[in-house]
Order: C-alpha cells, then sequence, then structure tokens
C-alpha cells in the first residue's frame, strides 16, 4: 500500500478540530495531507459554512492527491467533518516518491487521478446548474439523430432513475419537462422526447 510512510516516515501527526478548512478549492497546495483518523466533509464551503456538499472521506486516507499527481488546483474545499489527525508532506516529495514506481504503476495511477478527476468535475458541475440546466444537458447527452435528421431521446429507464441521477426530485424532473415542452424545446409525452430546439438546450444547458 501507498502510504505516507513510503515518503516520509519522519512527518509529524497534527491534530485540527472540528469546522477547520483543510484545502481550498482552486488553489494547489505545497503540503499533502494524509487523514490517519476523522472524517473530511467535501464540497463548497463558503460563509464559514458548508453549503453544498458533494460527499466524505474516513480516515486513513489520502487527501486529494489525484490534484496533486495531476499538477492541478482542488477543484473542492475540504472542512474537518470530526475532530482530525492527519500528517503532510511537501508536493515535491510526494511528486518524486511517484516518479520513483516502476512505469507501469505510475500508468495505473495517472489514469485513477483523472478517472477521480471526473467524477469530481461532475459532481461540482451539478451543484453550479439548476435543474433545468442538469435536465436540458442529460437530453442532449443521450439523443440520437434519426434518418430525418430529428434528434430523440428514447426513455429506457422510469423517470425516477433518472431524476437520482440528476440529483433532483421526480416530481422535479417531470416539471421540468412540461416547462421544456411550454418553451418549444422538446415534445412529446411518451418514452420518446423530440429535441424540437438543440441549440435552446444547449443554451440553457450552458454547454
Amino acid at each position: 500500500m501507498f502510504s505516507i510512510n513510503t515518503i516520509d516516515p519522519d512527518a509529524q501527526l497534527q491534530s485540527l478540530a472540528y469546522g477547520q478548512l483543510l484545502l481550498r478549492r482552486g488553489f494547489e497546495t505545497p503540503l499533502v495531507s494524509f487523514i490517519e483518523t476523522g472524517r473530511v466533509a467535501l464540497g463548497v464551503f463558503d460563509n464559514g459554512a458548508m453549503d453544498h456538499q458533494i460527499g466524505v472521506l474516513e480516515g486513513p486516507c489520502w487527501l486529494d492527491a489525484s490534484s496533486v499527481l495531476l499538477g492541478l488546483p482542488h477543484l473542492v474545499d475540504a472542512v474537518a467533518d470530526t475532530p482530525v489527525k492527519l500528517r503532510q508532506v511537501p508536493t515535491a516529495n510526494f511528486k518524486k516518491s511517484i516518479d520513483d514506481l516502476p512505469a507501469y504503476a505510475r500508468s495505473v495511477l495517472v489514469d485513477v487521478a483523472l478517472a477521480h478527476r471526473k467524477q469530481t468535475e461532475y459532481a461540482m458541475s451539478r451543484l453550479a446548474k439548476d435543474a433545468e440546466s442538469r435536465c436540458a444537458e442529460w437530453l442532449l447527452s443521450h439523443a440520437q439523430r434519426s434518418e430525418q435528421g430529428i434528434m430523440a431521446v428514447q426513455l429506457q429507464q422510469r423517470k425516477r432513475s433518472i431524476a437520482v441521477q440528476l440529483g433532483i426530485a421526480p416530481e422535479t424532473f417531470s416539471r421540468v419537462l412540461r416547462h421544456l415542452r411550454e418553451q418549444s424545446l422538446i415534445s412529446g409525452s411518451g418514452r420518446v422526447l423530440n429535441l424540437v430546439n438543440p441549440n435552446g438546450l444547449r443554451s440553457l444547458a450552458g454547454v
């Protein structure tokens, strides 16, 4: 297991109180944290509170080592959700330890880091978009063009399942579809939804 002892066995144990900010989204950090015990909330921290939470981490584990490995800013804020004990090592030392691994091991770690990054980007994009924007984006990503050039979505899942994917209530999903029909962006009320105005949906989805 790739642990902090592999990088710096002398890294000092630190104790952090509940509510302390560990990472700030949009910034890179000169230190990489390894959570030994405690729980850390991930999401959007604003005005002294976690406004939108997308997940939690329970020690022992690394804290967003993926961003450090890829040399990219953190996508989320991280806040101690309980008292936390962690150890930190310089980013340069962390990267050197990665570079010292066999090429195949480095390749696997980069692939995992990229996958984790994409999942986090998706989760954060859902927070930034309202229900209509999410639905518009989902419709566009699942649409297929017919021989006549008409874009349509076949609802192969129950609306409740689709709503769960979008992070909204089933009632909200039905209401949004109704609103999109009223705006002449889509048509159809059965298992097939026609995208009457794809450009309008793209504008609504912000893509």
